[in-house]
C-alpha cells in the first residue's frame, strides 16, 4: 500500500468555518480566522448573549451561512443570527440537553440543508432553514436507534448518546449508545444511516460476532452478555481518504473483567473504517482487557507532520492515561515505537489481567502518572492529609496499570484524568497539538457483598453478574479540593514533527485559593474544550474560577481573560459573521466535581459571543 503524504492530495478541510461539531468533520478545533490576534485580543468584549434557561449544557455551537444552531432548555433546537444573537426559530423537544453537538448536511447545490441530532434515542432530521421535520427521513423525521437490533425495544431504554456522530457524503456515522448498566446492555455497534432516508446502510460490530476478526479475544457468546465498547466520545473523518476514525470505550463492567477473559477487541481501540462500507482497514488497541475505565474519550486529530524526512498525514490519539499515540493515518503504522511492557498483575480471584500494556516511546506523556505521599495536596486540612497518607500506605499503588483489588487500589491519573472530550486541538498544517489535561486520582476497592448474586452497588454496574461491589472514590476532600496537590489541570503544547513537548502551563485557578493569593494551581476538574486560531491564540474556559482565557500559542501565557457569570462546560466555536470574527460558547452551572468548593450561585444558562468592538475589517 502506498504511503499517502501531504503532497499527494488537496486538503478537503475548510478551516474558516465552524459548520460541524469541533469545527468540522476533521475534529481539528482549529480556525484559520485571524482578525482577533495576539495584538488586539485584549480588546475582546461581549457582542451578544442568548438566555437558554438550561444550567447544565455541554455543547459546541455550529454556524452555517450566518446562522448559529444550538440546543437550549429541554433540548429545544434554536437558530440564532450568528452576528446578533437574535432568535430566528425554535423547535421544542422534551428532556434535558443530551448532546454535545449537532450535525449539518447539505446537497451539492445547497437546495437541501439538514440538521441531524439525537433526542431521547431518536435520530432526528430537520430542515436547517425552518426547523421543520424532514418527512421522508425515517418515520416523519425520526429514526429509533433501537430498530434493527433484533431485541425487544420495550426492554431497552432509549439509546441516547452525547456524541453527535459524523457526516460523510450521504451518511451519518455514529455508535449505538449502549447502556452502561452492565452486561445486559444493547450492542454498541457503529451504525451508518442514510441522511436522505434514515435507512441503515452499514454496521460494524465493536464486540465481534463468532467467526469475525477479534471474536477469539472474548469468551463465547460475548455479544449476548457484555455491554460497552461504544464510541461515546467523538469521532473524526478524513473525507479525502474516505476513512472514519473511531475511538471506543471499555467493556462493561469497567473495573472487573473476571467474566470477560481476553484482550476484549475492539474495546479501547482506535478503529480506522472505510466510511462508505464500514470495512475495518486497521485498528490499534490502547488498553488490553481494561480494568480502569481508560476508554478513549477524545476525537482523533488529523495533522501533517515532517517525519524521517517526509511529510506524513498523521492521526494523533490522546488518552485518559496521559499518553499520546501517533499513527500514519492511512496505514496505521506508529510514527514512534510502541512497546508492550509488563505491568502489575491482579490478585483478585476469578480475574485475569493482561500481562502487558502498550507504552509509546514518544511523544512524552502529557499527564501526571503517579500519586505518592509527596504529592498530597498541601492545602488540605491536617486530618485529611493524615487519612491520605494512610490510604497511600495501605492500598496497592504500583503505577499506572495497578489493577483494582480487594486491598484497594490507587488509580492515577484516574478514569476522569488525562484528557477528555473536546480536550485537544491542532494546527494541522504545522504539526502542532495542544492538549488540556487533569490530574484526578481515584480509588477502586473491590468488596465481597453478603450475597454475591445481589445487585452490586458500584456506579455503572450490572445487577447480579459480578461477585464484587466496586465503590469508586474520587478522592475529593472535606474542603472540596482533590487529594493530590496542584497543578490539577494543564495545557500541553506538542511539536509532533519532533515528538516533543514545547511547553506546559497550569490551566486556571480555584477561586477560594486565588482569594488567598494562591494562583497557578490549575482549575479543579474542568469539563470544557479548547480551540486554536491562526491569530496565534488558544481559547478555553475553566469551571472552578469561571474564566474564559486567551493564551499565546507560543508559550501558553495569558493574553486576555474574562470573568463568566457561571462555569462553561462546552467548547467554543470560532466563526465570522457580518465581517467580524466571533468566539461563542455555552455558559451555565457550576461544573462537575466542584462540590464542596466555595462557589457563588451561578448565573442563568446562556450562550455568549465575543468580538472586537465596533466594525472591523472583514475576518480573514
Amino acid at each position: 500500500m502506498a504511503v499517502h503524504t501531504a503532497g499527494d492530495a488537496q486538503s478537503p478541510f475548510d478551516f474558516d468555518t465552524w459548520d460541524q461539531y469541533l469545527g468540522g468533520n476533521d475534529s481539528s478545533q482549529y480556525s484559520s480566522l485571524d482578525q482577533v490576534d495576539r495584538g488586539n485580543v485584549h480588546r475582546l468584549e461581549v457582542a451578544w448573549t442568548y438566555l437558554t434557561g438550561e444550567s447544565n449544557h455541554r455543547f459546541n455551537p455550529i454556524v452555517v451561512d450566518g446562522v448559529m444552531y444550538v440546543l437550549a432548555r429541554g433540548s429545544t433546537l434554536v437558530a440564532l443570527d450568528a452576528a446578533t444573537g437574535e432568535e430566528l426559530w425554535t423547535r421544542p423537544h422534551g428532556g434535558p440537553v443530551g448532546n454535545r453537538g449537532i450535525s449539518y448536511w447539505q446537497n451539492e447545490d445547497g437546495s437541501d440543508r439538514r440538521l441531524l441530532y439525537l433526542n431521547n434515542g431518536l435520530l432526528t432530521a430537520v430542515d436547517a432553514s425552518s426547523g421543520h421535520a424532514i418527512a421522508a427521513f425515517g418515520d416523519y423525521g425520526r429514526v429509533d436507534l433501537r430498530d434493527g437490533l433484533n431485541l425487544d425495544p420495550i426492554g431497552i431504554r432509549p439509546l441516547q448518546t452525547d456524541n453527535p456522530g459524523r457526516v460523510f457524503e450521504d451518511l451519518i456515522i455514529m455508535s449505538l449508545p449502549a447502556s452502561t448498566a452492565g452486561y445486559d446492555s444493547a450492542p454498541a455497534d457503529i451504525h451508518a444511516y442514510n441522511v436522505l432516508t434514515g435507512e441503515l446502510e452499514w454496521v460494524f460490530h465493536t464486540v465481534p460476532r463468532p467467526g469475525e476478526f477479534g471474536a477469539d479475544s472474548w469468551p463465547e457468546e460475548a455479544r449476548g452478555n457484555f455491554g460497552g465498547v461504544h464510541n461515546w466520545s467523538e469521532s473524526t473523518v478524513d473525507a479525502n481518504l474516505g476513512i472514519v476514525y473511531i475511538p471506543t470505550g471499555t467493556a462493561r463492567y469497567d473495573f472487573y473483567g473476571g467474566n470477560r477473559h481476553g484482550a476484549n477487541l475492539f474495546g479501547n481501540s482506535l478503529l480506522a473504517l472505510d466510511a462508505r462500507t464500514g470495512e475495518r482497514l486497521w485498528h490499534f488497541q490502547t488498553i488490553h482487557h481494561d480494568l480502569w475505565d481508560y476508554d478513549l474519550p477524545a476525537a482523533p486529530k488529523l495533522l501533517t507532520v515532517r517525519h524521517d524526512g517526509r511529510n506524513i498525514d498523521a492521526v494523533a490519539l490522546p488518552t485518559k492515561q496521559g499518553y499520546l499515540f501517533v499513527f500514519d493515518r492511512l496505514t496505521g503504522e506508529p510514527l514512534w515505537p510502541i512497546e508492550e511492557r509488563e505491568v502489575p498483575q491482579t490478585d483478585v480471584p476469578g480475574e485475569q489481567s493482561w500481562p502487558t500494556q502498550p507504552f509509546p516511546v514518544a511523544p512524552p506523556p502529557f499527564a501526571r502518572l503517579s500519586f505518592t505521599a509527596d504529592d498530597i495536596n498541601p492545602y488540605l486540612p491536617d486530618i485529611d492529609q493524615a487519612t491520605l497518607r494512610n490510604i497511600l500506605a495501605t492500598f496497592r499503588n504500583e503505577g499506572l496499570f495497578t489493577p483494582p483489588s480487594l486491598q484497594g487500589t490507587i488509580m492515577m491519573p484516574g478514569h476522569n484524568g488525562g484528557t477528555n472530550w473536546g480536550g485537544s486541538a491542532v494546527d494541522p498544517a504545522n504539526g502542532l497539538m495542544y492538549i488540556s489535561s487533569k490530574a484526578f486520582p481515584t480509588t477502586a476497592h473491590l468488596m465481597e457483598p453478603d450475597d454475591a448474586a445481589a445487585s452490586v452497588t458500584a456506579p455503572n454496574a450490572g445487577p447480579g453478574f459480578i461477585p464484587y461491589s466496586v465503590p469508586i472514590d474520587f478522592m475529593i476532600q472535606s474542603n472540596g479540593l482533590s487529594a493530590i496537590g496542584p497543578p490539577w489541570t494543564r495545557i500541553t503544547a506538542y511539536d509532533l514533527n519532533a515528538g516533543t513537548i514545547l511547553w506546559q502551563v497550569p490551566n486556571g485557578d480555584v477561586a477560594q485559593l486565588r482569594d488567598r493569593g494562591i494562583t497557578g494551581t490549575g482549575s479543579h476538574a474542568p469539563r470544557s474544550g479548547l480551540v486554536v486560531t491562526a491569530g496565534g491564540l488558544i481559547f478555553m474556559a475553566t469551571s472552578s474560577d469561571r474564566m474564559l482565557r486567551a493564551r499565546d500559542v507560543e508559550d501558553g501565557s495569558i493574553l486576555w481573560e474574562f470573568a463568566l457569570p457561571a462555569a462553561s462546560e462546552g467548547i467554543p466555536a470560532v466563526y465570522k459573521a457580518d465581517g467580524r470574527q466571533f468566539i461563542a460558547l455555552p455558559v451555565g452551572g457550576n461544573g462537575i466535581f466542584n462540590w464542596g468548593l466555595e462557589l457563588p450561585e451561578p448565573g442563568p444558562g446562556q450562550y455568549m459571543a465575543f468580538a472586537l468592538p465596533g466594525d472591523r475589517e472583514p475576518a480573514r
